[in-house]
């Protein structure tokens, strides 16, 4: 079905919705009744018809058995680390459709390991990868293609063809970051029919341009809900296209607290509710660095040592 198939929706309608990014039966199916509202000008209800049509013709919404969705997980791939030890520690790498998060100081790693991931996930499945490309919105310059030169050569790949595989965007603010995550949306319905479909979304740093825009508690309900809606943005970009999203999070130190250790992720509850994997990262002496799994759906909260070398992740 196209989307002039669906009730409602004429020429012009359809067209709007393309424009918004809404180009498939599923991305309407799993947009709300405001989106529709607000991208095609139309009214609640028409809006509200058209999502329901959507979700009976993708088949999405309804009631499933379990052993029904644990035979559609089966499809869930899982992207290596480059490092066995930090692998094993997400049950054999990073899943897809699910949002992982990687927090900690400067220096600790969150940077290394997105670049380290831009070049795994283009190994063939049966080297831990996913056979695609890579989208990253990069909110910090701290993209470095001499970096995935390095990390490419120490895989033994070509790294002009790794390179090319690889999607840069700089946001320069909140407002234009949560627009590149729409467009990433457009860029992954492009290549999703040649050799290397999208199959890694890397935002880095998710939390930095609101962090510095939104200063104070005045400003804390009206940064939280865009935040919210950004990263539930970037989480169903990883459903629609079976893909990985990592993102990396700042960190504040708490000064009232006494024991343990004071550092805290930027975002508060709800970068916490939303990433699927909550990972620590901390320096250890010299190249070694330590991973601590926080919060996961299924395992248990563990650690993992692993080394940042000029070749990139490895034990």
């Amino acid at each position: 079905m196209d989307l002039e198939d669906l009730p409602g929706v004429g020429p012009a309608i359809a067209e709007k919705l393309r424009d918004a990014g809404l180009n498939t039966l599923e991305s309407v199916a799993v947009a709300s009744p405001g989106e529709l509202v607000a991208t095609a000008e139309i009214g609640e209800a028409i809006a509200a018809k058209i999502i329901n049509a959507a979700r009976e013709a993708a088949d999405i919404g309804g009631f499933e058995t379990g052993d029904k969705i644990l035979e559609r997980r089966e499809g869930i791939g899982k992207l290596t680390t480059g490092s066995k030890s930090l692998d094993e520690l997400f049950g054999g790498g990073l899943e897809t459709q699910a949002m992982s998060e990687f927090y900690g100081e400067f220096g600790s790693g969150k940077t290394q390991l997105a670049h380290q991931l831009a070049v795994t996930v283009q190994f063939p499945q049966e080297r831990g990868g996913l056979n695609g490309s890579t989208i990253i919105v990069d909110t910090e310059n701290t993209f470095r293609p001499e970096r995935i030169k390095d990390m490419a050569e120490g895989a033994e790949l070509d790294y002009e063809d790794v390179l090319k595989n690889i999607h840069v965007a700089r946001a320069y603010n909140s407002n234009h970051q949560i627009l590149l995550v729409q467009k990433a949306k457009e860029l992954a319905d492009e290549l999703v029919d040649t050799e290397k479909p999208v199959r890694l979304l890397i935002i880095d740093s998710a939390t930095a341009h609101f962090r510095s825009e939104y200063v104070g508690r005045g400003t804390l309900a009206d940064r939280q809900q865009k935040l919210n809606k950004h990263l539930h943005d970037a989480l169903r970009f990883g459903d629609l296209n079976n893909a990985v999203v990592m993102i990396t999070n700042q960190v504040q130190v708490r000064p009232d607290a006494f024991f343990g250790d004071p550092t805290r992720p930027i975002g508060g509850h709800i970068v916490g509710h939303t990433a699927t994997f909550r990972t620590y990262l901390r320096k250890s002496k010299g190249e070694k660095r330590i991973a601590k799994l926080v919060d996961s759906p299924n395992l248990p909260e563990a650690e993992a040592v692993f080394s940042v070398s000029k070749v990139g992740i490895r034990d």
